[in-house]
């Protein structure tokens, strides 16, 4: 019976062993991690991530060929295939700092791998990771390696959050890199002959190890950019009075452009563009390439440039000033159909409200306070590390109330900000809302979710990105 292990209990490790369990079912698969409460949790009823799907795939199969341990090294000891699924957050210091992908995780992990095996392994890369880091782990085994074989593949994945099981279940593809050596070919069919159990051959492809790493990057960095794109066309249709939206639906009609991430926004988020673009600038840098690397740098640029005129939008409608005053966060999620936070729009809008000293009313479905206010006051990169290793309990932000209902977070409100596209704030009773709130009462959409033309007939003051201006917006300056 082969053995899988996956190091790394997440976001990806998770998900992607439950799904090899269930359609492999003569595959033997533990998913392994140092943190007793995540492990603890997989094992509960409460499972520590939120995917539509998840529970019952993990259900069908714990306890019978999908197992849950902190007992790391029993398990890597006995496995054939290791996946490592470990945090690669980008370096807050030292060289590289601000864009190179920190390792630390990775490299413990690759020699526990070394100390404790006693048998050949094939070792799979499935975090997200920069270009030539199979290369070091190799460096790490071989040399540690007391006769024992080691080939290394690259997997990345490709998940989307709110969608991740779908996607393992059909995916577009499966990416598998490794050696063009006799050995690093056999290690590559023994992984394709796991997902081979349900995924199409056509849809299996195997290339060489540095093609399998940079496709990871290169996939995130183009949809990154594709936002980026709209959201600089939606700062020229403010300027010229064009609709952003008739804009992205006529382009996307085009096939060759496609429909798919053309909604204008605050600016993207979630776990990997951000990091991914910046490791692709740093590998550019490191190899001479100056101008590439400032062309992707370009596309954080813009992002980050989307969320300061945000900011500057709301504080210059409401007479340039927000002190004191109570403004509404409509959703704090990266996106819809979500509980994650990671690189969220709304911590940068939030912090850019909060150092003109407004006070904050946020109301998100899926997100709790304690992770909100964790947000609110952790430092730029401190997320992507595990979260024993974390700043403790936060200090919570003082003017800043977290609530359960929309209505709650509007009452009193001078405005209120759409920083998350939730389904259920296309049908709230805004006359309601209107009527409880400060005058002039404004709405600033910063996810195009609200029926603009309604809002107004209401009485609402309503800025929407990349939309025809109100009229008393036109007169007011709102350049970042």
């Amino acid at each position: 019976m082969t053995k899988i292990c996956c190091i790394g209990a997440g976001y990806v490790g998770g998900p992607t062993m439950a799904v090899i369990a269930h359609k492999c079912p003569s595959i033997e698969v533990a998913v392994v991690d140092i943190s007793v409460a995540r492990i603890t949790a997989w094992n509960s009823d409460q499972l520590p991530i939120y995917e539509p799907g998840l529970d019952e795939v993990v259900k069908q199969c714990r306890g019978k060929n999908l197992f849950f341990s902190t007992d790391v090294e029993k398990h890597v000891s006995e496995a054939d295939i290791i996946f490592v699924s470990v945090n690669t957050p980008t370096k807050t210091r030292g060289l590289g700092a601000g864009k190179a992908a920190d390792l630390t995780y990775w490299e413990s992990a690759a020699r526990m791998i070394a100390d404790v095996s006693k048998s050949d392994k094939i070792v799979v890369e499935k975090s997200t990771v920069p270009v030539k880091t199979a290369e070091a782990i190799e460096r790490i085994l071989t040399h540690n390696s007391k006769g024992i074989n080691y080939q290394i593949l690259s997997n990345p994945e490709f998940l989307a959050e709110g969608t991740a099981i779908q996607d393992l279940f059909r995916p577009d593809r499966v990416l598998i890199g490794g050696r063009e050596t006799t050995e690093g070919q056999k290690a590559i069919q023994a992984l394709k002959a796991v997902y081979a159990h349900w995924v199409p051959e056509e849809r299996i492809i195997c290339t060489n190890l540095w093609s399998a790493e940079l496709s990871k990057l290169a996939a995130n960095a183009l949809l990154a950019q594709r936002i980026s794109s709209v959201n600089a066309m939606s700062v020229l249709c403010e300027a010229t009075g064009a609709d952003v939206s008739q804009v992205s639906h006529a382009v996307g009609k085009d096939t060759r452009i496609g429909p798919k991430f053309l909604n204008a926004s605050v600016g993207f988020g979630g776990s990997c563009f951000q990091k991914d673009i910046l490791n692709l600038v740093y590998i550019c840098e490191c190899n001479g390439l100056t101008e590439v690397a400032n062309y992707w740098k370009q596309v954080i640029k813009v992002n980050d440039y989307q969320k300061n005129r945000f900011v500057n939008r709301v504080v210059s409608s409401m007479f340039n000033t927000v002190s004191g005053k109570k403004i509404a966060i409509l959703g704090f999620a990266f996106k819809k159909d979500t509980g994650d936070t990671r690189e969220t729009p709304a911590i940068d809008v939030c912090n850019g409200l909060l150092g003109d000293k407004a006070r904050l009313s946020i109301y998100d479905p899926q997100v709790t306070e304690d992770q909100i206010q964790r947000d609110l006051s952790m430092k730029k990169f401190d997320w992507d590390h595990p979260i024993h290793l974390q700043p403790m309990s936060p200090t919570s932000v003082k003017q800043v109330s977290i609530v359960w209902d929309a209505y709650e977070a509007a009452k009193d409100a001078h405005g209120l900000c759409f920083l998350t596209e939730w389904d259920e704030f296309k049908t709230l009773d805004y006359q309601r809302i209107f009527n409880n709130m400060q005058k002039p009462a404004f709405v600033f959409d910063g996810r195009n979710v609200v029926n603009v033309e309604k809002l107004r007939e209401i009485g609402f003051i309503v800025y929407s990105i990349g939309k025809p201006l109100d009229p008393w917006l036109k007169d007011m300056p709102a350049m970042a």
